[in-house]
């Protein structure tokens, strides 16, 4: 990609091990400020045809699902970089916009911060509810970088995916290829930084794990006017042209964009993600957090226009942090999303990856190019 310019630098325990996991994981003290933890466990392997998991095709090791196919699929242990990854010669290439936005120019987040060396203490009348109390006003200053496809004509409105946790340039490259290839239409990628910090208290996680449509609403109001005005390009208003992209807290934020706002987004696209008792603070209509995804929201609410691709590893997350309330592992809780999206007819495929972790870098290099064009189906 040619850059333009560029101002900145780089539910349930269903298994022996995993209740042996949980009972060696370390507990917080009473008040917020953790203490030095010794080393603990990674999470357990799990097994996908664990009772209770999704029923899933086993795919040779190497191989990606088909295309154009809904459904659950299993991942072989080999992660081979798909060939879409890398700079292909005489493929044309995108240009790179890159800027920063200042938390004292936003009206929707002006910032937040959790104490460094803190977290949270468990609500003694309710497990699933986490109280923090270091959490304070903070300024930030966060990253956009806009890839605009050689093929774009100006003036022109264009689809687009925007990504959590950007830059991504990985993902710019996979779009060279796959444009030329005509596998995906000529979409514009922004991909946005977040504004600092992880989980309950910090800007990040109020961003990404808050189950409401503020995020999104962010990007309409302040990042695509930017997009538009800074990079001097026409994006498309129409959902079925829009997508959301994101890893873990990520991931769950693109779900959340989409599920609040399906009248901007109809695409969503998550590794690991976040389908987890996260959110910060309380809100007593959805208590558990992104967990009522699939624990309320998806099998009680009429079926919405969303196409979603998602993955887990066997390796993923589970239970890392002091809540003790069942609602924290990841594997868990993407198969859980598996069978109620399948259950109220959604289009989504869902990846079990062997041999990988939380947003497994590997997996991605892999998936990737198969996910967006799974994605984008229907446009070409």
């Amino acid at each position: 990609m040619a850059i333009h310019w560029n101002n900145m630098k780089k539910p349930f325990l269903r298994n022996a091990s995993a209740m042996l996991c949980a009972a060696l994981l370390f507990m917080a003290g009473e008040n917020s400020a953790m203490a030095a933890a010794p080393s603990r466990p990674g999470p357990p392997t799990r097994d996908p045809n664990t009772p209770g998991y999704v029923t899933a095709k086993e795919l040779p090791d190497g191989a990606l699902p088909p295309a154009d196919a809904d459904g659950n699929f299993i991942l072989g242990p080999t992660h081979a970089p798909a060939p879409e990854m890398t700079a292909q010669p005489g493929v044309p290439q995108g240009t790179v916009f890159t800027f920063t936005m200042s938390s004292s120019d936003s009206k929707i987040y002006p910032g937040i911060a959790r104490d460094a060396h803190t977290f949270g203490t468990v609500d003694p009348t309710e497990p699933a509810k986490l109280v923090v109390t270091t959490s304070h006003p903070a300024p930030y200053i966060r990253r956009v970088a806009v890839y605009v496809p050689k093929q774009y004509v100006a003036g022109t409105a264009a689809p687009f995916i925007v990504g959590a946790d950007g830059p991504d340039r990985a993902l710019f490259v996979a779009l060279d290829n796959l444009i030329a290839e005509h596998k995906v239409p000529a979409m514009v990628a922004i991909s946005i930084g977040n504004g600092s910090g992880d989980a309950q208290g910090s800007e990040r996680g109020l961003e990404y794990d808050t189950m409401s449509g503020r995020y999104a609403e962010f990007v309409e109001k302040e990042v695509l006017p930017m997009v538009e005005k800074q990079c001097n390009v026409k994006l498309t208003g129409d959902p079925d042209g829009r997508a959301t992209m994101g890893g873990s807290s990520g991931g769950s934020c693109a779900l959340i964009m989409a599920w609040y706002h399906p009248e901007l987004y109809h695409r969503v696209l998550t590794y690991s993600g976040t389908y987890v008792n996260q959110q910060w603070p309380h809100d007593p209509g959805t208590p558990h957090g992104a967990w009522e995804f699939h624990e309320h929201l998806i099998p009680n609410s009429p079926a919405k226009p969303l196409r979603i691709w998602m993955e887990v590893g066997d390796r993923d997350l589970f239970n890392p942090n002091v809540m003790r309330d069942n609602m924290h592992d990841w594997v868990v809780a993407n198969e859980d999303m598996a069978r109620v999206l399948a259950a109220k007819g959604y289009h989504y495929q869902f990846v079990f990856a062997r041999n990988a972790g939380h947003v497994d870098h590997g997996v991605r290099q892999q998936t990737l190019p198969e996910a967006l064009e799974w994605l984008w189906k229907g446009t070409q």
